[in-house]
């Protein structure tokens, strides 16, 4: 029974839907992450002047919130990736769901 229902599941073409959909999304933000870690990453590697640059009177650098805007994407595209897991990839796994207990 069990082997039925996986193979059930690994033949329902919604299925190859769902990996290609979820796994192409992953690659692209993923994709956007390292370009924005990294790219932080260089500027403390070899632009080390523009990151210590002072804002203002104070001692803030502008390397402060660009490292914010850093952990800010990561959150902001954390959620991004869960609210589309959430719809659209949890409404696919469900009618695969379905399809296969049938």
């Amino acid at each position: 029974m069990q082997d039925d229902v996986i193979s059930r599941v690994i033949n329902n073409p919604k299925y190859q839907e769902l990996k290609a959909k979820r796994s192409g999304y992953g690659w692209w933000l993923t994709l956007a992450m390292m370009v924005v870690y990294y790219g932080f990453i260089m500027l403390v590697a070899f632009n080390k002047e523009f990151l210590s640059q002072k804002l203002g009177d104070g001692v803030m650098t502008i390397g402060i919130p660009i490292g914010f805007g850093v952990i800010v994407f990561t959150v902001v595209i954390t959620a991004i990736y869960v609210r589309r897991a959430n719809s659209e990839f949890d409404d696919l796994t469900a009618e695969i769901t379905k399809a296969a207990l049938k």
